[in-house]
């Protein structure tokens, strides 16, 4: 086992394509699929699965990246250290819902440990995608909830993808409205008087179960209904409809402005926001930043 073909497996991993990941590493695609399963052989474990379809990642795959990382990142710190090496450009990525905080959190984490080259994403995607994204290590980190009606159908998911679930924090629902909202002034809301009142809510496309639904009481019905993709559309749908959503009533003004506010929803249901990773894979150094970031996020 060799440090190069540490390095060749997860640029693997982080491209999700042997094709790829030989374009970015410079070298044929034959070469790095003769190194990797020569590590695999040596290791006596499937690091991918290759199928028609291409390659997924394998849970015995996704802890000895764990180790993998660690033994890149420690031997680049020496290389620095002792050879004046260039640092290698940084990659991390995270899925998520479409919550302010954790776009937040990665501002941080980029103003914070960004070097002069770095390769980071972030994606806010469907709730199936964001598990499918960390599943395959597309990313490190996946941001969703949990609530008493989702919570055994994502469980399961989770489980048989070998991930687990750590909650940040447990909220209230609430709804974001326009401050020019004519419930903008209440201090509560019910869900009567929002019946006259555009529902906005995110699209999960192939994936549209209410199990799926980023919104909470997905399987209540509306007289006024739209779907979208986006956050940006969201809020001005908000503003320029008199529209609303229900989320968490966890807002950024440096994000977002102040005519969007949240105010509380009179229901009895809670909503367990969390971060999803591998059960086996020690996070890496940008992912175990960006974790701290997040609790700061929601902390302010």
């Amino acid at each position: 086992m060799t440090l190069q073909q540490l390095k060749y497996a997860i640029e693997v991993a982080n491209r999700g394509s042997m094709n790829e990941a030989a374009k970015r590493l410079f070298i044929s695609q034959p070469s790095l699929s003769n190194a990797i399963k020569d590590l695999e052989e040596e290791l006596r474990i499937t690091i991918f699965e290759r199928t028609n379809k291409g390659i997924s990642l394998s849970k015995e795959g996704a802890e000895f990246l764990g180790y993998a990382r660690q033994v890149v990142e420690q031997a680049e710190l020496l290389e620095g250290r002792y050879l004046n090496a260039k640092p290698s450009p940084q990659h991390f990525s995270v899925s998520t819902q479409h919550y302010a905080f954790a776009v937040n959190a990665f501002v941080k984490l980029v103003q914070e440990y960004g070097q002069d080259e770095y390769e980071l994403a972030l994606r806010e995607t469907k709730t199936y995608e964001i598990i499918q994204d960390v599943k395959t290590l597309r990313s490190e980190i996946g941001i969703l909830y949990l609530n008493e009606f989702n919570a055994k159908v994502i469980n399961k998911l989770l489980k048989d993808a070998g991930l687990q679930f750590t909650s940040l924090f447990t909220a209230r629902p609430h709804i974001f409205i326009s401050i020019k909202n004519p419930l903008a002034k209440q201090s509560i809301v019910t869900i009567d008087e929002l019946q006259n009142y555009p529902y906005l809510s995110f699209e999960q496309g192939e994936y549209n179960s209410f199990h799926f639904s980023e919104e909470i009481l997905s399987t209540l019905s509306h007289k006024k209904s739209i779907r979208v993709n986006d956050r940006a559309t969201l809020f001005n749908l908000l503003i320029g409809l008199n529209g609303y959503t229900i989320s968490t009533g966890v807002l950024s003004a440096d994000l977002n402005g102040n005519e969007i506010i949240p105010v509380p929803l009179a229901c009895d249901e809670t909503i367990n926001v969390g971060w999803i990773s591998h059960k086996n894979a020690t996070l890496s150094k940008l992912a175990a930043a960006y974790v701290e970031a997040l609790h700061e996020a929601i902390s302010t």
